[in-house]
């Protein structure tokens, strides 16, 4: 029976800021945690995403001084989720599509974690192969 996207996810906490912290925080956050992406968060809105890499390519690699410079500037606004009941093939789907290594998970319009690639099956994996090989041959 193929996997919901609750399911698939693990069970660590996503590491939350406001989007007004400094990607200082953001990093320290991170490294406490040891999580490559933080949840820019208003109250209960997802105000957007901020991984390793907009930190590295946004703030260190421009020389921007990640004391000054907020998560608001260098995130990803309003970021693609997925509900939490989404079969776990739609989300690795969404991943390969857009590139992402994480998606917002909610439920009831409310974000409940995050899901990333290492939380997929070796199954999900093999059958996304699968039906990419077919549409090639199809198309």
């Amino acid at each position: 029976m193929p996997r919901r996207i609750f399911e698939a996810m693990s069970a660590t906490e996503a590491v939350i800021l406001p989007p007004s912290a400094t990607i200082h925080a953001a990093a320290v956050a991170m490294k406490e945690r040891r999580q490559c992406v933080v949840l820019a968060m208003t109250a209960d809105r997802l105000e957007g995403i901020l991984t390793e890499q907009d930190v590295v390519r946004r703030v260190v690699a421009e020389r921007r001084d990640a004391e000054h410079v907020t998560v608001a500037e260098v995130m990803t606004r309003h970021p693609d989720t997925i509900p939490a009941s989404d079969l776990a093939l739609t989300g690795l789907q969404m991943m390969e599509d857009g590139g992402y290594r994480h998606l917002p998970v909610i439920h009831d319009g409310r974000v409940v974690g995050l899901i990333s690639r290492v939380d997929f099956a070796g199954a999900e994996k093999t059958e996304l192969e699968a039906e990419r090989q077919c549409w090639e041959r199809l198309g």
